[in-house]
């Protein structure tokens, strides 16, 4: 067969087993009879932050690339094929990684297989002009409709870029820049799937309705003679200080619907008990209406219509975590940051109440549940754990680790990490006529002083 299994591990009746093909491909397996259905993910380790100065969103554009047709396949009939099989599929970008995956009726499994195996060895054969520009064109229409043209669409990208200094690998984010897209020719298209499209640089899980033996056998016979591939170079080193050092703040005029107030904090690494604490302590702040800043801004100063507060996990770089509060009519933003850091020092000074920190822990353990509940989902989560952190099986144990975590860590993590001077602030404030200015080209954003321009 050409692949080594581990020893299966189970974890409240969840399986899972690991296999590694001779070109270096690593297959993840997981039983699941309950329904008749069968989910492929493959993970490829390449995003954002392996790409390099003017060609950002390369990796995003790939990932379109990839429904184009392959040597088997002609143009749209990838898409084709599964749904016409019951199937769905779609694939995603982001800094870490790039996903691809169909869930299928069981018995149209090996169909996903073959398609997925089709376009990993032999993309190369119909990437030519006509597609690339097809792509060029949809990703551009992507970024114009998910962040130039509503309202704080671009509030995500401007944080990321504060946070993380010029010359990072996380300092832009996956969807590029226009002029990235537009600079970007058929031949980088090529030397990216020459690089990064390998089998060795690739995690398969299968899970679901199937026979391990008979998939196993699948996967060797549509993947097993594709090439691997050792000219991948490793990602820039995303290692920054802990704390930031100094509050970074812009003040944007813009055609938004209300005042707002965003801000994003220097986090830890994911894959670290640091981190778990520090998903917990934004559980608690903001996580929801039973959180610390829905009841102070929400429902007892009636300053915010909304207010939330979530962590983007990143494990080649800090993580994220990113407040997002929209004001009431007539609410001035400086009384909302006044509450908000009132809260945030409170917090850090006593830190969660048993109640709160048993209804965190619950929060993130439901949650964590609901990722592997679906054949989907749980596929992309073994694909996460593989390729970010070497072991599949970590996926199956994630909740454990959010359950050890103690009050007193949750509290030394908000003193730690959420002050002012470890955080990036955007200031919205609605200004109709930003909308003609954005058309003419007029520069709509005031940077404060310290700004990163």
């Amino acid at each position: 067969m050409g692949h080594t299994a581990t020893p299966q591990d189970t974890v409240g009746g969840l399986t899972a087993t690991e296999h590694r093909l001779a070109n270096g491909l690593r297959v993840v397996l997981s039983e699941d009879h309950l329904t008749p259905v069968a989910a492929v993910c493959l993970w490829y380790d390449v995003g954002s932050r392996h790409e390099v100065a003017g060609r950002t969103g390369l990796a995003h554009l790939f990932e379109h690339l990839m429904f184009q047709g392959s040597q088997q396949v002609e143009g749209n009939g990838h898409f084709e094929l599964v749904q016409g099989a019951g199937g769905s599929l779609n694939g995603t970008t982001s800094f870490e990684r790039t996903n691809y995956f169909e869930t299928m009726p069981a018995h149209q499994l090996e169909l996903a297989l073959w398609l997925e195996a089709d376009r990993m060895g032999t993309l190369l054969t119909a990437l030519d002009d006509e597609s690339m520009e097809n792509q060029r064109d949809v990703v551009k229409n992507e970024r114009r409709q998910r962040y130039d043209n509503v309202p704080y669409g671009t509030a995500f990208e401007r944080l990321t870029s504060m946070v993380f200094p010029d010359g990072h690998p996380y300092h832009h984010t996956p969807i590029g820049s226009m002029a990235d897209l537009d600079a970007a020719s058929l031949e980088d298209a090529r030397e990216f799937f020459r690089t990064y499209y390998a089998p060795n640089n690739a995690v398969l899980a299968v899970v679901g309705d199937i026979d391990p033996e008979r998939t196993l056998a699948w996967i060797e016979k549509y993947f097993g003679t594709i090439p691997a591939h050792d000219g991948k170079r490793p990602p820039r080193d995303g290692t920054l200080p802990d704390v930031m050092g100094e509050e970074v703040r812009r003040l944007l005029r813009e055609d938004v619907p209300s005042r707002a107030l965003m801000s994003a904090y220097r986090l830890p690494h994911d894959g670290t008990r640091e981190a778990d604490a520090a998903d917990l302590a934004l559980t608690v702040l903001g996580g929801g209406e039973s959180s610390r800043l829905h009841n102070r801004l929400v429902r007892h100063d009636r300053t915010a219509v909304s207010a939330g507060f979530g962590m983007l996990r990143l494990a080649g770089a800090p993580s994220m975590g990113w407040l997002d509060v929209k004001a009431s009519s007539g609410a001035e933003v400086a009384d909302i940051e006044r509450a908000v850091d009132e809260e945030l020092a409170r917090f850090a000074e006593e830190g969660p109440t048993p109640a709160e920190m048993e209804r965190a822990q619950a929060q993130l353990e439901r949650e964590w549940l609901d990722r592997l509940a679906t054949v989907g989902s749980r596929a992309d989560e073994l694909c996460r754990y593989a390729v970010l952190f070497g072991d599949a099986q970590l996926a199956l144990t994630a909740v454990g680790r959010i359950l050890e975590v103690t009050p007193e860590e949750v509290r030394s993590l908000a003193r730690a990490r959420l002050r002012p001077d470890n955080r990036a602030v955007l200031v919205y404030e609605p200004d109709p006529g930003a909308a003609d200015d954005a058309a003419t080209g007029t520069e709509t954003a005031q940077p404060e002083e310290g700004a990163d321009q």
